[in-house]
């Protein structure tokens, strides 16, 4: 479980393809990471397989590589990072599970003042769940939906702190990016459905 608030952003060091899959080194500033531990990688939640000073190992299985952007991985890339959750833990953004529901892509990117305005298209389930001022997560990032303007467009307002703290500042249009649907709406979906 994460909040979607990034405490990090790493690089990765090396992309390493196998018949199962694909093995990632993330370069870290984390200490203490330990093998089997849950950390949000752009907001999917992958465990540790290898450590090291300033490195962690992850490896990525074909499910997981059929809903995110990772299969065009490249050593280099800026990631969002976030450790998992304690209890006791400040939820300062929202419930983040870590399970990306596809991919988004950015629309325009126009500056407003202090702040940048982000139209992005998501997929359908994600659309039919969100609301304005509802929450969702982009590459890992907790946001809050000001608006949605088409059926399967969302808008949001990246604040210069978000733009400096995580790799959301890079987002330019026709960008791709990892989304989760709040689980809350999820759920209210399914009991809906269901019902009818």
């Amino acid at each position: 479980m994460f909040s979607g608030l990034i405490t990090a952003v790493g690089a990765i060091r090396r992309v390493r393809r196998s018949a199962d899959g694909l093995d990632l080194v993330i370069a870290a500033p984390f200490r203490d990471v330990k093998r089997g531990e849950s950390i949000a990688i752009d907001g999917a939640c992958l465990t540790v397989v290898r450590t090291g000073r300033g490195w962690f190992a992850v490896h990525v299985v074909d499910t997981t590589l059929d809903r995110t952007r990772f299969a065009t991985a490249a050593a280099g890339d800026p990631v969002n990072l976030e450790r998992a959750l304690r209890a006791g833990d400040r939820l300062g953004g929202h419930i983040v599970q870590g399970h990306v529901d596809g991919l988004g892509k950015v629309r325009s990117v126009v500056r407003r003042n202090d702040a940048v305005v982000v139209d992005l298209t998501v997929p359908a389930p994600v659309a039919r769940i969100s609301i304005p001022l509802g929450s969702i997560t982009v590459d890992g990032v907790s946001l809050t939906v000001v608006a949605m303007p088409g059926k399967a467009t969302i808008r949001l307002s990246l604040i210069p702190f978000t733009l400096q703290h995580t790799t959301l500042g890079r987002l330019r249009r026709g960008s791709v990016v990892h989304v989760e649907g709040d689980v809350l709406g999820k759920y209210i979906s399914r009991l809906v459905t269901r019902g009818s």
